[in-house]
């Protein structure tokens, strides 16, 4: 009976006194892996990852990305990230950092269902919070690193296109930039429809011109040349020949060095405008060629983008990680129980067996050697502690007691 009461407050202590632990899991589904570029991509992840050599060689016998996901969450890598960032040296009271990476690393269960291909996280730690905390930080290292380990074809493509696209648009805006300054400088806006207006601008001045002429014939015969009808129509055959003159230009802007090409006129003349023409159809082609290598190029790289979100095997979270409510440790209950009935039987198989001491012949060799180690000991004891302690007392009362039963005094 007190070995049972003994044994039920002492296992009551123990469960009380030891620390509470939480779990916390969190379940994701299995990686999309039909693809062939899916299955090279994790491959070269499983490759670069570091600690998961072995894990290659499955995935070459064509085994389900969802291993990989298992063995990248394993890996040195995402333990020493997750270390860092919730800096469990101090929590764990860990000096150097391998120690706390392995404590971390037995407080981790990640296991996948070979059936169902789902992959379960449970982390145990004396804080409920930190356990979803760092059971919810695994899904993001796990979608972090597989970001960035990621080389598939489509990704190489984003990569080069998005170089591509920088040197381009400089491109293109150093030719609007030389269009802009050629137009600016010589009235160029556009050569093709300039010259159409020009061309029927000029034949109209040409029309009202002679028009002009025929009627200032006619008024000869009737007015002498000091009449102001005369002289109107004389004064306006001046103006369209100076009209026509400067929609022509002269000899002198047609030069070719280009340098005398001026006139009063904002835009050029008809005569400037074949030699405009050839630069001004040079600076428009590069402009043009590089809207549309640009235009393509943005196609292209959209593209890729959308190709590359496909590629990569996103993480599917099933059942997000919930801060838990009750303790996963220890089994008070258990504890109690298991150690009130260990402390009866112990008691139990004591009693039994100091009976069967009692009954053995005090010449048996089995019972002397048994009080020769026992005195030994007790010689110790008696070294060890301290003269006139209530142990002293207490096993020199037992002595004396051991020594009345049998007969024999005690040493």
């Amino acid at each position: 009976m007190r070995c049972g009461v003994l044994g039920l407050v002492g296992a009551g202590l123990l469960a009380f006194l030891l620390p509470k632990q939480y779990d916390s899991t969190t379940r994701l589904m299995p990686p999309d892996s039909q693809s062939t570029s899916s299955a090279a991509m994790i491959a070269s992840i499983a490759e670069r990852a570091g600690s998961l050599g072995a894990l290659s060689a499955d995935l070459m016998g064509l085994k389900n990305s969802g291993a990989t996901f298992v063995g990248i969450l394993q890996s040195r890598t995402v333990l020493d990230r997750l270390v860092q960032r919730f800096n469990l040296k101090k929590i764990y009271r860990r000096r150097l950092e391998v120690d706390a990476r392995e404590r971390l690393a037995e407080n981790t269960r990640i296991s996948e269902d070979r059936k169902s291909g789902i992959i379960s996280i449970t982390v145990t730690d004396r804080d409920p919070q930190r356990a979803a905390s760092l059971a919810a930080a695994y899904v993001d290292e796990l979608n972090q690193l597989v970001m960035d380990l990621n080389t598939s074809a489509a990704h190489r493509e984003r990569v080069f296109l998005e170089e591509r696209l920088k040197g381009v648009k400089q491109d293109l805006q150093s030719a609007e930039g030389d269009f802009s300054q050629f137009a600016s400088k010589s009235g160029a806006i556009d050569i093709k429809e300039q010259g159409r207006a020009m061309v029927e601008a000029a034949a109209s001045l040409q029309g009202q011109l002679i028009a002009a002429e025929s009627q200032l014939e006619g008024l000869r015969q009737i007015y002498t040349d000091s009449n102001i009808r005369v002289r109107s129509i004389r004064a306006r055959i001046t103006e369209l020949r100076l009209q026509l003159q400067k929609l022509g230009g002269t000899s002198k802007d047609t030069d070719s060095s280009g340098d005398d090409m001026t006139s009063n006129s904002p835009y050029p003349t008809i005569r400037q405008l074949p030699i405009l023409g050839v630069p001004y159809a040079d600076k428009f082609r590069q402009l043009k060629v590089e809207e549309a290598v640009f235009e393509a190029l943005t196609k292209q790289y959209e593209l890729a983008k959308v190709q590359e979100a496909k590629e990569i095997p996103t993480v599917k979270i099933l059942e997000v990680p919930e801060v838990p409510e009750k303790k996963s440790f220890p089994p008070r209950l258990l504890i109690m129980f298991l150690g009130t009935l260990c402390t009866i039987m112990v008691g139990v198989v004591w009693l039994l067996g100091t009976a069967s001491f009692q009954e053995i012949d005090s010449q048996d060799p089995r019972r002397m050697l048994a009080r020769d180690v026992l005195g030994t000991l007790k010689a110790r004891v008696r070294w060890a502690l301290p003269n006139g302690s209530r142990w002293s007392i207490v096993k020199e009362g037992l002595r004396k007691k051991s020594g009345g039963d049998d007969g024999e005094p005690g040493s």
